[in-house]
């Protein structure tokens, strides 16, 4: 595995490697398609500081939701089953999924784990969305959306999701570490989404112990194929990793897996399928090609 303590920072005139300068000299808000949403984001979460007084504490049995991260930790790949409406890359995948149907269907197909997509204005998604798989599945839950505040987090641990989403693209490094704190205080795990060095950089700076790498430039929508196979591999073994992003036949789980992936987010194929149980259990059983050490 190689190291990224010996290996320089892009476009770097500072071999300085700490967060706060990599935030200094790397990071600028985020553009495009991403950009767009991480600023709807915002305003969200301000309409939420507006009515905090409806998030208290969470209930006991959003306290003992399963660890996502021991979910996991298996022989072969996990497979993450992702409820997905619609995108920005994509336009409209499946308006009419049924939260309860799907998930019992994921399920059913041997999905070690379900994400949710609760973005509602490019991805049609809400909270009920979280509520209701909940209710019918004791599968871990990824609360998947553009999280940029600690009561957004506070809020997904209410709903009861194992873990939640954090784009450290989408904000910057500080905020990268203050999310990570506020999600330890409640107990919800953090799916750090990179896609460079500098950015996994910043998520092991934060205490990162889940991480995802998106094949997919959120700010341009391209998928670069390379990324994960270029990045898995820098992450500890200590870590979880998953693979984001294009995969949607056993092929490509296969790819995953040789590239050091313990698990891989799928979406839009399996959300689209006429029989979502079938189509998730064509991608399990593929062996883990392990980074741990």
């Amino acid at each position: 595995m190689r190291s990224l303590q010996t290996e320089h920072l892009p476009n770097s005139k500072d071999s300085r490697t700490t967060t706060e300068a990599q935030g200094k000299l790397l990071w600028s808000p985020p553009g495009g398609t991403l950009g767009r949403l991480v600023r709807q984001a915002w305003d969200r979460a301000a309409a939420l500081e507006q009515h905090s007084e409806r998030i208290g504490a969470p209930p006991a049995e959003a306290q003992n939701a399963p660890s996502l991260r021991d979910a996991l930790l298996k022989s072969t790949v996990g497979i993450i089953a992702e409820l997905k409406r619609s995108s920005p890359s994509k336009g409209t995948i499946n308006a009419r999924i049924d939260a309860r149907r799907q998930s019992v269907a994921y399920e059913e197909g041997g999905a070690s784990a379900i994400s949710v997509l609760t973005e509602p204005a490019s991805f049609g998604g809400s909270d009920a969305d979280v509520r209701q798989v909940k209710a019918v599945t004791s599968l871990p839950v990824l609360k998947k959306d553009f999280h940029v505040s600690e009561l957004q987090l506070l809020e997904a641990r209410q709903l009861g999701a194992s873990a939640a989403l954090v784009i450290v693209r989408a904000i910057d490094p500080t905020r990268v570490l203050i999310l990570a704190s506020a999600a330890r205080d409640i107990g919800l795990e953090i799916v750090f989404e990179i896609r460079d060095e500098n950015e996994l950089r910043v998520a092991l700076d934060a205490g990162a112990v889940i991480i995802g790498v998106n094949n997919r430039n959120l700010e341009t929508l391209e998928i670069d194929n390379t990324t994960v196979e270029r990045i898995v591999p820098l992450i500890p073994g200590s870590c979880v990793a998953i693979a984001e992003s294009g995969y949607s036949t056993r092929r490509h789980i296969e790819a995953a897996a040789h590239a050091g992936a313990d698990a891989v987010l799928v979406g839009s194929s399996i959300s689209a399928a006429y029989d979502p149980a079938a189509a998730v259990m064509e991608l399990t059983g593929v062996p883990t090609a392990s980074r741990r050490r």
